[in-house]
C-alpha cells in the first residue's frame, strides 16, 4: 500500500510538472529526475557556449557508442583515436583559470580513455567507454552541451554495480553489452542545451 501511494504521489508530480511546462508527460518525467552537481554548474556557467566548441568531442563519443552498440571493435578504435584528437583540439582560453584547470584534468584522462579505446579488444573497450561517459558528462557539465543529450544507465554493467554512457536518443540502446543486452538500461537525466 505504501510503495501504491508513493508510485500515485509521483505520478501527480510528473502529471503537474508537465501541465505546468506544457510539455507531454514523458519530458515531465525526465525533467524530475536528479541533476547532479556538474549539471547544476553548466546552469551557472557565464560563459557563452559555441556550438562548435564541443561538437567534434560529442560526435566522435557518439560514433563511439554506436560502433560498441554494434559490437564493432574496428568502428570502435577508430571513434577512440578521433575523439582523443578532437578532445586535445578543444580551445580553452575563454574560460577562467579554475575551469581551465578542471577542463585540463578531464581532458587528459578523457584522452587516455580514447587512446586505449584505440588499440584494445571489444571487451577493455566497453570498460574505458563507460569511465569516458562520465569523463564526458563532467566536460559537458562545464562547456556546455551543442545538443539535447541522454544520461542512461545500465544496472547490471559490471557484475551488478551499473553503468552509464551518454546517447542522442532516448531509445536504449546499450554499448556496454552491445548485442548481449541490447536494451538494458534507462534514462537517468535528460542533458539539455
Amino acid at each position: 500500500m505504501k510503495n501504491l501511494l508513493i508510485v500515485l504521489g509521483l505520478a501527480g508530480m510528473m502529471i503537474g510538472c508537465s501541465a505546468k511546462t506544457g510539455e507531454n508527460a514523458e519530458e515531465g518525467k525526465h525533467s524530475t529526475m536528479n541533476h547532479d552537481a556538474n549539471h547544476a554548474h553548466h546552469a551557472n556557467n557565464t560563459q557563452t557556449v559555441q556550438k562548435n566548441d564541443l561538437t567534434a568531442v560529442i560526435d566522435a563519443y557518439l560514433t563511439l557508442k554506436d560502433a560498441l552498440v554494434k559490437d564493432d571493435q574496428k568502428g570502435a578504435a577508430t571513434a577512440g583515436s578521433s575523439l582523443a584528437t578532437s578532445l586535445g583540439a578543444l580551445d580553452l582560453s575563454k574560460f577562467s583559470a579554475d575551469e581551465q584547470k578542471a577542463l585540463k584534468e578531464i581532458i587528459e584522462v578523457a584522452k587516455n580513455h580514447g587512446e586505449h579505446i584505440a588499440g584494445s579488444e571489444i571487451d577493455h573497450q566497453r570498460e574505458h567507454f563507460e569511465s569516458l561517459g562520465k569523463d564526458i558528462k563532467n566536460l559537458i557539465g562545464i562547456v556546455g552541451a551543442d545538443r539535447t543529450l541522454y544520461h542512461q544507465y545500465c544496472p547490471m554493467y559490471n557484475k551488478n554495480k551499473g553503468g552509464m554512457w551518454l546517447s542522442a536518443s532516448e531509445e536504449i540502446r546499450n554499448p556496454l553489452f552491445g548485442s548481449k543486452m541490447l536494451k538494458c538500461g534507462k534514462v537517468e537525466e535528460v542533458i539539455s542545451l
